[in-house]
């Protein structure tokens, strides 16, 4: 949100001196908050689908991104060059692989995050009556909205 003082003065004395006190409160006000979009992550590819829509929403809205890695090291060795490359503000968290669904609404929270991006897998005709348990648990109890993204089919 912007904020607008708008001043209109002659150039008198008294004119000059309230275009200086209106500099001074504009000077005063604080930055507006750079937007934050928090981003569960893993190596899956629903997790990469959610990386991507997640970075292309940031580029968009000046974003900075924070990301809940769930995967190891080995499975996910190049994030963070990944995210570097992308020139966008981020930062990498490690997400409890016990409850993902948690660290997201937790960490959403305490960044004041504009929405959270999660990946959702792709399900049979008969799987898609249910709804992960992670993925429902965020999208019902997070304070703010959610981007659910389904990965690409698989080629095969």
């Amino acid at each position: 949100m912007s904020q607008t003082i708008q001043f209109s003065s002659d150039q008198s004395d008294s004119g000059r001196a309230g275009a200086t006190e209106a500099e001074l409160v504009a000077q005063s006000l604080p930055a507006p908050a750079q937007p934050v979009i928090v981003v569960g992550y893993s190596a899956r590819p629903e997790g990469r689908a959610a990386l991507e829509r997640a970075l292309s929403e940031a580029r968009l809205r000046g974003a900075t991104l924070v990301v809940l890695n769930s995967s190891s090291e080995l499975e996910a060795p190049d994030l963070a060059d990944e995210l570097t490359a992308s020139g966008i503000s981020y930062e990498i968290r490690t997400a409890d692989v016990n409850d993902s669904a948690e660290a997201l609404i937790t960490t959403a929270k305490t960044t004041e995050a504009d929405f959270i991006v999660i990946g959702l897998r792709r399900r049979s005709p008969v799987g898609k009556l249910l709804l992960g348990s992670n993925a429902q648990r965020v999208l019902l109890d997070a304070a703010c909205p959610v981007l659910a993204v389904k990965a690409e089919p698989d080629a095969s």
